[in-house]
């Protein structure tokens, strides 16, 4: 025990901070709680294609946020619309 005692001696750990020993530019790590079967489909598919599974719920996520930005209301008004030009087609 003695010499794990020096080893620590020689080390000043004052002025650590927690966190990425390298930080990432344009990234934050953050801690999330994520249902087990989301985060084991994820892993999965993420070792399927070869890759890390937090790339994977990255992509995933950014997909997300670029789908259609519209109101809602906008969204089932278009879809009513087309939905009403199908059936007097149809008629």
């Amino acid at each position: 025990m003695k010499k794990s005692k020096e080893i620590f001696k020689e080390y000043d750990f004052s002025k650590g901070r927690r966190g990425a020993v390298l930080p990432q530019k344009g990234k934050t790590r953050i801690t999330i709680c994520i249902d087990t079967d989301v985060l084991e489909w994820f892993r999965d598919e993420a070792e399927r294609e070869g890759q890390g599974y937090q790339t994977a719920i990255n992509r995933a996520l950014r997909n997300y946020i670029k789908q259609d930005k519209r109101p809602i209301h906008e969204i089932v008004r278009e879809v009513v619309r087309q939905e009403m030009r199908k059936s007097k087609k149809a008629s």
